[in-house]
């Protein structure tokens, strides 16, 4: 387990290594960064929960403003309600490629 705090929460937040924070069905937000130069929707879905990589959980994501679903990894989605605590959801579990 490691232990990080959230920047604009004083209260720590622990997690495993590979586990998902957002679950199926929760609006979530992209995190804003220096290198995304298109305007993106504002709020996204979970449409899945998808295997790590890197260690880092990852999601399919889908907007309603958008056509197409994305794939991203925790680090960049934040929850939609700024009052919103992420808590672990259990990873579905891959056997031969495929969910069990």
């Amino acid at each position: 387990m490691t232990k990080t705090a959230a920047k604009s929460d004083a209260r720590p937040m622990y997690r495993e290594t590979g586990t998902h924070l957002f679950g199926v069905g929760q609006s979530v937000r992209l995190k804003g960064g220096f290198r995304q130069s298109v305007q993106l929707p504002g709020l996204f879905r979970i449409t899945a929960l998808l295997p790590a990589s890197e260690g880092l959980p990852q999601y399919r994501i889908k907007s309603d403003e958008e056509r197409h679903e994305r794939v991203t990894t925790q680090d960049n989605l934040e929850p939609a309600g700024k009052s919103s605590v992420a808590t672990p959801v259990r990873s579905p579990r891959l056997r031969n490629g495929k969910h069990s």
